[in-house]
């Protein structure tokens, strides 16, 4: 039931910003971790950031500390992820995802999925 609709995805140039909001559905996350993830053709999808949804505690990761901001609105029922400072790196499908059992460390960890948005990013 849990449903995770994510939006903001879009072509942008290098050192430009983009937002992309997570609409969260179908029961309660106060005990739930939210996270971003990306995915690159052929690579590996790795974890970005995440957020507590009661606590507000965030996590992420080293490529983009200082770049990108994870938050959750509340009233709204959505996490945003601010990215700054693009990077042609950055290019990816983005994922929000969630998971209500405490393993919010890693990829597998997380349960419930969007079906993403393409973030592209030209030098």
């Amino acid at each position: 039931q849990v449903q995770l609709v994510e939006s903001g995805g879009g072509l942008v140039q290098a050192g430009g910003s983009l937002r992309l909001s997570c609409t969260l559905s179908g029961r309660t996350f106060s005990s739930a971790a939210i996270g971003w993830f990306r995915q690159a053709p052929g690579k590996e999808r790795d974890i970005v950031a995440r957020i507590m949804w009661g606590t507000g505690s965030t996590y992420y990761a080293d490529s983009v500390k200082g770049r990108f901001t994870i938050s959750r609105d509340k009233a709204k029922n959505t996490v945003s992820l601010q990215m700054n400072s693009l990077k042609p790196e950055d290019t990816a499908v983005y994922y929000c995802a969630a998971t209500f059992r405490g393993t919010y460390a890693s990829v597998s960890g997380y349960d419930d999925w969007g079906q993403g948005t393409q973030v592209t990013v030209s030098a």
